[in-house]
């Protein structure tokens, strides 16, 4: 697999986490810490994908 084609696996992960947060942030009884990991979760792909773009 080429980095391109990593990069572009990483983005669409990047996109879904993106998606389930604001999908729990909509529930009145969303758990947050689970939120909270998610968003972890998400920067550490976002800085995955600039070092590996850079």
């Amino acid at each position: 697999m080429s980095t391109t084609e990593y990069v572009a696996q990483l983005t669409e992960k990047h996109h879904r986490i993106d998606e389930e947060i604001q999908s729990e942030m909509t529930h009145p009884s969303a758990d947050r810490l689970h939120i909270t990991e998610l968003k972890r979760e998400k920067l550490r792909l976002k800085e995955k994908i600039n070092e590996l773009s850079s």
